[in-house]
């Protein structure tokens, strides 16, 4: 056993290539849990808003809360990472979001239209911790192979994200049987999804990936050959969160308006006028397009990662822009279509896949050992704040020159990127 209390393990090449290849097994089965009560929670988040403050323009508050949660507990939860290690800071999130849900539970049964937004907001916490998988599936990956690593990790959400919203019916038939309140019987799957990733991440994340990597590198700057370690290079660092979050706030922002938009459109109306609550197979249709959204978000993931190991991470993420570009275009041009709206979503869910796999893993190398848990954090800080935002100034944006207008504006946060890239062009320093 070390100090810290993790098990003694050898750190020769073969034994780090048995560990990462277990710790990557570890994080992707969390994202599958933690996947699923996520699309579980949100899927039922906006109804609940309704249903409690009586009010249509209140029912997206659910998802600012998550949001926003996610926000506050980011940069905490990689300070307690830094601090404790990556197991302690993920079972911490996914137990403040295990409260959340309790919360959101006794807000309904309370009737109690501010405490279920505390309990949204609680909730964001195990959705900070998600994010946080992905930085942790890189800690001991090298260079060859941390885009992939990363990337896997990703992928998993997609098994989660896809199973979560279809637990509904059955969720509410089981709440039914334990008589709890109406739309929160899903939550039961919910939090026995919580309670499991927790105690995979307490039982089986060992050795802690941060902490090891810790020891590592602490063992090779006392080596008296010297340890060869890439130099902090934190203008490219900061490139980094840019396309990260650029890509993140044009996805949310275009995707957030798109059922508005395919409302309207399937109703025969203009983007701006009022559709009304729309039929079953309106909702059929917005609801297929947001899956294969989602899909086009996690699916491929593993080969962007496969793509930023081997093409670099900077042309990587310059491919994902591209297709966000496409994406854009698509949107604009032929926003009376509910195919080419269809095809731009999957674009974009693709474009910001490729950005935030390469993005993820430019920031960790980019990054000193001592300085990389808080530039990860701050990602994800900035990451949530811009959706957040994103999300809200889309709606107004929409009200003002349509869905085409909404997709053209956000083509600025792509050229953006796309000009500065070549400022984390350079060559990595090596000390």
């Amino acid at each position: 056993m070390t100090s810290d209390g993790e098990p003694a393990e050898t750190t020769d090449a073969a034994g780090l290539t048995r560990i990462q290849r277990r710790t990557v097994g570890v994080l992707s089965a969390g994202q599958v849990l933690g996947g699923l009560s996520f699309g579980a929670t949100i899927s039922l988040g906006a109804v609940l808003a309704r249903e409690l403050s009586g009010q249509d323009a209140l029912s997206g508050l659910a998802t600012a809360g998550v949001t926003l949660g996610t926000a506050l507990v980011a940069v905490p939860l990689a300070r307690l990472a830094r601090a404790r290690g990556r197991r302690l800071a993920l079972t911490t999130g996914m137990g403040i979001a295990l409260l959340g849900v309790l919360v959101v539970v006794a807000s309904v049964t309370l009737r109690s239209f501010p405490a279920l937004l505390v309990g949204f907001a609680l909730i964001g916490s195990g959705q900070a911790a998600n994010l946080q998988s992905r930085f942790a599936a890189a800690d001991l990956a090298t260079d060859a192979t941390r885009g992939r690593d990363l990337s896997i990790v990703v992928w998993a959400t997609t098994i989660g994200a896809v199973l979560g919203p279809n637990l509904v019916g059955p969720g509410e038939a089981l709440g039914a049987l334990l008589g709890l309140p109406p739309l929160t019987g899903p939550y039961v799957f919910t939090v026995v999804a919580q309670v499991l990733a927790m105690a995979l991440y307490l039982v089986a994340l060992r050795p802690d990936p941060l902490l090891l990597a810790g020891r590592i590198a602490a063992s090779a700057r006392s080596s008296a050959r010297g340890a060869i370690a890439r130099a902090d290079r934190p203008i490219v660092a900061r490139y980094a969160i840019l396309a990260i979050a650029g890509a993140h706030v044009v996805m949310v922002a275009v995707m957030a308006m798109t059922p508005v938009h395919l409302l309207h459109l399937l109703h025969g109306a203009d983007p701006g006028a009022d559709a009304g609550a729309g039929d079953a197979a309106s909702v059929t249709v917005i609801g297929f397009t947001i899956s294969l959204h989602i899909a086009g978000m996690y699916a491929l993931s593993p080969v962007f990662g496969i793509l930023a190991d081997r093409m670099g991470r900077i042309p990587t993420i310059l491919l994902g822009q591209s297709i966000l570009l496409v994406a854009l275009l698509v949107a604009a041009f032929g926003q009376a279509s509910t195919a080419a709206v269809t095809v731009a979503l999957v674009l974009l869910g693709l474009g910001w896949s490729a950005s935030t796999v390469a993005g993820s893993a430019l920031l960790t190398e980019a990054s000193a050992e001592q300085l990389r848990t808080r530039r990860q954090g701050r990602s994800d800080l900035v990451m949530s704040l811009v959706a957040a935002v994103g999300a809200i100034l889309a709606g107004v944006v929409l009200g003002w020159i349509g869905y085409g207008g909404l997709a053209l504006i956000a083509l600025v946060i792509v050229a953006i990127v796309v000009v500065l890239s070549p400022i984390a062009r350079a060559r990595p320093a090596i000390v």
